[in-house]
């Protein structure tokens, strides 16, 4: 009888770990990961995969082709670092003044190279063909969508039919846990730019000026009414103001008070509303003090949504593969936002979270993803790489009917 994937996986953790630290030690930045898309085609190296690179990022994309006829599946995992100082003291630290994997996307390389090592063993009893996504600049700069635009969800010559992620948590989950849920489960994250624009003037004399300040804090606080009053409790919009700059010095009146704001949304519908509310509010105020108002939505990443026939797939897979009680359904999304959000708005998709709290730690007290002293447990990696596997192989089982 043929191994399992966790069992097979197990025999590649000490090699996973070693290229995971590998990475951990030079992490880049960014879109342009050249030391990193190196390592990753040296260990896919003498495994039969098409690959192919980005064009306008240091992207890999490898198609696994299987013995039997089939559709094609898509696994991703991110490559960059964040411009974090790390202060973990781990003997594999960053090496990299001000780059550190923070957010765990080493650990999605290695575990995803792993993937592609059990599928490549396996290659001809596979009913279809697999595409790797090692993918840039998940952090802020729309490496997804860049890899989309060049064709990755078409490099098996075909539509993926489905595509699956997975991702790391230094705390919250322990180790090998492995959390999902169908539906939202990322939230969108999106920016408002404020300028109101006035006259200066001098502090004695504020009615001889067109005060902008005092606009501005009103505006601050009426955004924060406003998620409260005109949206949804159970569909919620979360909008903080992370800057605000007005003036220079104490007895000038500014001609210019500018602030701006995350704002994150769990629906298409909240997302699209919050954008036409928040500038009908800033405007709105501004023009009742007189002001001139410069206000803009910058888009950033959608909501990520899991299908919710792929996330019920996802949690059986989980059972089979990692065993019964190693899944966990979130009762609620993350805050937090992702860009794999753009491939499930085109294909059907699902997207876990694999504890890897270290055992010396407390998963409700350990430093989470992006903090300077974040640590991850690599012995994960066998677990993420064999339930990678396992969503490629049985998905393109299943298709087979």
């Amino acid at each position: 009888m043929a191994p399992t994937f966790a069992e097979s996986a197990a025999f590649l953790q000490l090699e996973l770990a070693a290229l995971r630290r590998e990475i951990h030690r030079e992490p880049e930045i960014g879109l342009d990961l050249p030391k990193t898309q190196a390592r990753v085609l040296a260990a896919l190296d003498g495994l039969g995969l098409e690959v192919s690179l980005g064009q306008k990022l240091s992207s890999v994309t490898a198609v696994l082709r299987g013995g039997r006829p089939g559709p094609a599946v898509l696994l991703r995992a991110d490559m960059d670092a964040l411009p974090v100082q790390e202060t973990s003291g781990l003997p594999f630290a960053s090496q990299i003044p001000g780059a550190m994997h923070a957010c765990g996307h080493d650990l999605h390389v290695a575990g995803l190279v792993g993937a592609a090592r059990l599928l490549a063993e396996r290659r001809e009893e596979i009913a279809g063909s697999v595409v790797f996504m090692f993918q840039p600049g998940e952090e802020g700069q729309g490496g997804a969508q860049q890899m989309i635009d060049e064709g990755v969800l078409d490099a098996a010559g075909e539509r993926v039919v489905a595509a699956y992620a997975l991702h790391v948590a230094s705390a919250l989950l322990p180790a090998g846990w492995v959390a999902g849920r169908p539906g939202p489960i990322m939230a969108a994250c999106d920016k408002l730019r404020v300028t109101l624009r006035g006259r200066g003037g001098h502090g004695s004399s504020p009615h001889a000026a067109l005060d902008p300040v005092p606009a501005a804090c009103e505006a601050v606080l009426a955004l924060q009414s406003m998620v409260t009053r005109r949206f949804d409790a159970f569909d919620p919009v979360v909008l903080t103001v992370g800057t605000f700059h007005a003036g220079s010095v104490e007895n000038v009146i500014p001609e210019t008070a500018t602030f701006a704001a995350t704002i994150r949304s769990f629906s298409v519908e909240a997302r699209a509303r919050v954008f036409e509310e928040s500038l009908r509010v800033v405007r709105g105020i501004g023009e009742a003090h007189g002001l001139t108002v410069e206000a803009e939505i910058e888009p950033g990443y959608p909501v990520t949504v899991n299908d919710p026939a792929e996330a019920a797939f996802t949690a059986r897979t989980v059972a089979r593969t990692l065993g019964e009680g190693r899944y966990v359904e979130m009762p609620h999304p993350v805050a937090g936002s992702e860009d794999f959000g753009v491939l499930g708005a085109l294909v059907p998709s699902a997207y876990v979270m694999l504890g890897a709290c270290p055992a010396d730690a407390d998963p409700f007290t350990a430093p989470y993803n992006h903090a300077p002293e974040a640590a991850f447990d690599d012995g994960v990696l066998a677990d993420g790489a064999a339930l990678l596997a396992a969503l490629a192989f049985d998905r393109l089982a299943q298709e087979q009917g």
